[in-house]
C-alpha cells in the first residue's frame, strides 16, 4: 500500500504540473482538480474544503446533477418559511406535551400511556427545542452587537466586531446542530456491513476492475480504521474477481458505505485489447446492513447447510478436505457461501454472518421502499439497476452521476483515500439535504 501511494504521489505531482499548460485546464468548470498541498484538517463548508494547515482550499464544483440542483447553504435553507414553520410547530408539541406532564389538574390528566407517550417526545424533542432557543438569543446579540458597531468611540467598535464574528461562528455552529437533529437517524446507519462485489458486462475486464474496486474498498475502510475481513474471494483466469464479499465493522461504516452500492461502470483500454480500443464494463457493489442477534433471527429448520472442496489456488489442507461451506435459505432461495478459511467451522460461522446480511437487506428494502420512494440519491440497497459512477482512465476522471460531481486523478481515487473520502462527503450532504426538504414537504427539483 505504501509503494502504490508513493509512486502516486509522483504521478499527481507530473499529471498537475501538466494540467497547469493545458488550455483546457481553464475551461472545465464542473471538476476537482487534485493538487499537491499540505495534510490537514479538513471542514466541509457549504460545498467548500477549507484546508487548515495551509492556504489551499479547494471548491467542489458540480455539473447539472441529476437529483439536485444545488446544495443550498445554512442561511438559504434558514431563510425558507416551511423550516420556520416546521420548527415553530416543533417548539409547540413540545411545550404542549410539557404542560400536560406537569398539569395538575386531574380531570385534564393524561393516562399513564399517554404520558408516557408525551415525556417520550419531549425526550427526543428537547435537544432540538433547547438549540432553537441558543439560536434565537445569539441572534438577538448578534444584533445588539451590530448596533453597537455604529457607535463613535473607535475602541467600542473593535471590540464590538470581534463580539460581532464569534457570534457568527456560533449561529452557524447552532444552525448546524439544528439540521442534524431534525434529519431523522436510520436505525441502520449504526450497524456493521457486508460488502459484495460482483463482475458484470466485460468478461476479464470487468473481473479485473471489479478487484481494483475491492482493493479500494479495503483501502478505504484502512483510512477510516475499520476491520475488514473478506468472506469469499472467486477469482478469474488473468487475476481479476468474478464475486467478492468482505464484512466491514466501525464507526459509521454502513452509514458512509451505503452511497457506493449501485453499477459502476470503468472505461478504459484493457489489457487485454490488442488493437488499442476503448472498452465499457461494469461491475455492482451490494452494500447490506449486518443486523444484530437481537434485531434479527433465523430459523435453523430453514436452512440447508453443505460442505464441499474449497476451489482454486490454496494449501494442501484446503484443497483436500471438505472445509467450504454452502447455506441456503431455503424459504427465499438466499445463498451464502465461504471457503477462505481451512476450518469448515469458521467458514459457517462467515456464511451465516453474510447470509444474515442479505435476508435483513431484502426486509430493509420492502420498507424503504414504501418510506424512501421518492428518493434521487440511491443509496444502501437501491439503484443497483443503474449505473451510479463512472471511472474513464483516458480522462483521468471519475464522475458520480447521482449529483453530477466529477474528480480527477483515478489512480488516487482507487487508492480508497482522500478523494473517495470527499465524494462520499458530498453524497452524504445531498442526502442529508433530500431527507430535509422532503420532511419539510419541498420539491427540491423547483430550484
Amino acid at each position: 500500500m505504501a509503494h502504490r501511494r508513493a509512486l502516486n504521489h509522483l504521478g499527481t505531482v507530473k499529471n498537475y504540473l501538466g494540467s497547469l499548460l493545458d488550455p483546457a485546464f481553464q475551461k472545465t468548470p464542473n471538476v476537482i482538480y487534485r493538487q499537491s498541498r499540505p495534510i490537514g484538517f479538513h471542514v466541509r463548508l457549504n460545498g467548500h474544503f477549507t484546508n487548515h494547515c495551509g492556504n489551499t482550499k479547494r471548491t467542489l464544483h458540480t455539473s447539472a446533477p441529476v437529483s439536485v440542483a444545488k446544495l443550498l447553504s445554512l442561511e438559504e435553507i434558514f431563510s425558507r418559511t416551511s423550516l420556520q414553520e416546521h420548527l415553530k410547530k416543533m417548539e409547540g408539541e413540545y411545550s404542549e406535551c410539557l404542560k400536560a406532564i406537569n398539569s395538575s389538574e386531574t380531570e385534564k390528566r393524561p393516562s399513564e400511556e399517554e404520558l408516557r407517550a408525551k415525556r417520550t417526545k419531549v425526550s427526543l424533542l428537547s435537544p432540538l427545542v433547547h438549540s432553537v432557543g441558543e439560536l434565537k438569543t445569539k441572534e438577538k446579540e448578534m444584533a445588539e452587537t451590530e448596533m453597537l458597531l455604529k457607535d463613535e468611540d473607535q475602541a467600542l467598535r473593535e471590540l464590538a466586531e470581534l463580539e460581532r464574528e464569534a457570534c457568527m461562528q456560533d449561529i452557524q455552529t447552532l444552525k448546524q446542530k439544528i439540521l442534524d437533529l431534525l434529519i431523522p437517524e436510520e436505525e441502520t446507519d449504526l450497524s456493521d456491513l457486508v460488502l459484495e462485489v460482483t463482475a458484470g458486462v466485460g468478461g476479464q475486464e470487468a473481473m479485473l476492475f471489479t478487484a481494483e474496486v475491492f482493493d479500494m474498498y479495503q483501502g478505504f475502510a484502512q483510512y477510516h480504521d475499520w476491520s475488514f475481513e473478506i468472506l469469499e474471494y472467486m477469482t478469474s483466469e488473468i487475476g481479476g474477481v468474478r464475486h467478492a464479499s468482505a464484512s466491514l465493522s466501525g464507526p459509521q461504516s454502513y452509514k458512509r458505505m451505503k452511497f457506493e452500492a449501485g453499477v459502476h461502470r470503468v472505461q478504459r483500454v484493457p489489457k487485454t485489447e490488442k488493437q488499442g480500443r476503448m472498452h465499457t464494463s461494469t461491475m455492482t457493489v451490494a452494500v447490506l446492513p449486518q443486523p444484530t442477534e437481537i434485531s434479527f433471527t433465523i430459523n435453523p429448520k430453514d436452512l440447508r447447510i453443505e460442505t464441499k472442496r474449497a476451489s482454486g489456488a490454496g494449501g494442501q489442507h484446503v484443497n483436500t478436505t471438505d472445509s467450504a461451506v454452502r447455506i441456503v435459505h431455503l424459504p427465499t432461495g438466499v445463498v451464502a457461501e465461504c471457503q477462505q478459511e481451512r476450518s469448515q467451522l469458521k467458514n459457517k460461522e462467515k456464511a451465516m454472518k453474510a447470509l444474515r446480511a442479505k435476508l435483513y437487506s431484502m426486509k430493509l428494502e420492502e420498507e424503504t421502499s414504501k418510506r424512501y420512494n421518492q428518493r434521487k440519491i440511491q443509496i444502501g440497497t437501491k439503484g443497483r439497476s443503474e449505473k451510479i459512477r463512472t471511472y474513464n482512465f483516458a480522462q483521468d476522471r471519475i464522475t458520480d452521476h447521482r449529483i453530477g460531481l466529477t474528480v480527477h486523478d483515478t489512480e488516487s481515487f482507487l487508492l480508497g483515500e482522500e478523494l473517495l473520502d470527499e465524494m462520499n462527503s458530498s453524497l452524504q450532504d445531498f442526502s442529508n439535504q433530500e431527507t430535509l426538504l422532503e420532511l419539510l414537504g419541498e420539491n427540491q427539483e423547483a430550484y
